[in-house]
């Protein structure tokens, strides 16, 4: 079902960027915006794993305890060994990346290592490992890139009311500008959320203890609040817990479900088991 739900999220995702295509230059414009997702699309899904480790600076990691963890957690999952990289942060979080099982890196903060027990990591990587099983990274970044570019085409149109034939763009380009950015983000947001809830359930029943990651999401929620790191906002939706700061209007379009709400599915999860 969730499958189904995140195709269907991404189809209308590319309907948004094709129909702001069209707004923007007729059936031209949209053959253009077409390719230019495929473009888009396939430089990120050959590249964005090693834009992300270089924006963050994170080494590989040397820990034979971790490495130890990920190897018997890889092979329940039944999928290839990913590669383990570290971030200098004192922040507790984690995220995966990479195009496919096979092309795979987790990253783990130091915060992470010396803020949390073994049973809450544990808890963590299989999180990890559950999003590049569910191939929820390449998703994400197909999300991230058409909805960046329904941006990009939503600012052409807004240069253009200034610079174009004013009785053709008054009205035409009004849409554009303001439903089609807002469209997008909801669809990215409700395919994020969507993914974060299958990687919980899907690391609960990989360690057969749901418990350990919901005492992990509760410590980095508390980490994250008291102590908000600087960086790229956009990268929010790669990490377990948001770690930035968020005002009330990022709150609202946050690109992960309520921390409560995911430790109470994880509550559930560990009575059913």
């Amino acid at each position: 079902m969730a499958f189904i739900r995140t195709t269907l999220l991404l189809g209308l995702l590319t309907g948004i960027f094709l129909g702001a295509g069209f707004l923007l230059a007729g059936f031209f414009g949209a053959i253009i915006a077409l390719f230019f997702a495929f473009f888009l699309n396939f430089f990120s899904y050959w590249y964005s794993d090693k834009i992300v480790l270089k924006m963050y600076r994170a080494k590989k990691l040397e820990n034979e305890e971790i490495k130890e963890i990920v190897s018997r957690l890889a092979k329940k999952a039944k999928i290839p060994k990913p590669e383990l990289y570290s971030i200098n942060t004192q922040a507790p979080n984690a995220f995966a990346t990479g195009r496919n099982e096979k092309n795979s890196a987790v990253v783990v903060t130091k915060g992470l290592i010396d803020n949390l027990d073994k049973e809450e990591i544990e808890g963590v990587l299989a999180h990890e490992l559950s999003h590049i099983k569910n191939h929820d990274i390449l998703i994400s970044t197909m999300a991230a890139t058409i909805g960046g570019a329904v941006s990009f085409l939503a600012n052409i149109a807004w240069w253009s009311l200034f610079m174009g034939d004013s009785d053709r763009n008054s009205l035409m380009f009004l849409p554009l500008l303001i439903l089609a950015p807002v469209g997008a983000m909801i669809v990215q947001l409700a395919i994020s959320r969507t993914r974060e809830y299958g990687a919980d359930y899907s690391a609960g029943i990989i360690t057969k203890n749901p418990i350990g990651l919901a005492k992990a999401l509760r410590k980095i929620e508390g980490f994250a609040r008291a102590n908000p790191v600087r960086g790229n906002s956009a990268t929010s939706h790669l990490f377990i817990i948001n770690p930035f700061k968020a005002d009330a209007m990022a709150k609202l379009f946050s690109t992960h479900p309520s921390t409560g709400e995911r430790i109470k599915r994880l509550e559930d999860l560990a009575k059913k088991i």
